[in-house]
């Protein structure tokens, strides 16, 4: 049976309407590909907490999330399944800065098509670019 892993996502937006991809590195599992920056939610830990803490390490910068799930879907991979919750935030402290991704970009909803996401984060990507 394969393991199903609950991890969060941040839809990150400026106030350019901008939103911030993030570009899988060579050594993570499904690489080089795009993702919403996020990880796995602890044992005893809530969804909107977690993913504070997964900004902070990853991005090295603060967030505020709506307290409000944008885009929940289940993807099942080769070797694992993936309980994908993306939430929406803003930055309210520092610059996003990678420590563990090879890049990352802003981009306007309208041009999030034209990156290769990693399937999971797709049904995401879709309802950002139907919203407005």
């Amino acid at each position: 049976m394969k393991k199903l892993v609950k991890v969060v996502a941040s839809i990150i937006e400026n106030k350019q309407n901008e939103i911030l991809c993030a570009l899988r590195s060579p050594e993570m599992a499904i690489p080089n590909m795009w993702e919403f920056p996020g990880g796995k939610v602890e044992a005893n830990e809530d969804i909107y907490s977690a993913l504070i803490r997964e900004i902070s390490e990853e991005l090295d910068c603060k967030i505020a999330t709506n307290n409000e799930v944008f885009n929940d879907n289940t993807h099942e991979y080769e070797t694992f399944i993936i309980n994908l919750i993306s939430i929406k935030c803003k930055v309210i402290e520092g610059t996003p800065t990678p420590s563990e991704h090879s890049k990352l970009i802003w981009l306007k909803r309208e041009n999030l098509n034209s990156l290769k996401w990693a399937p999971a984060d797709i049904p995401a990507v879709q309802q950002l670019i139907n919203e407005k």
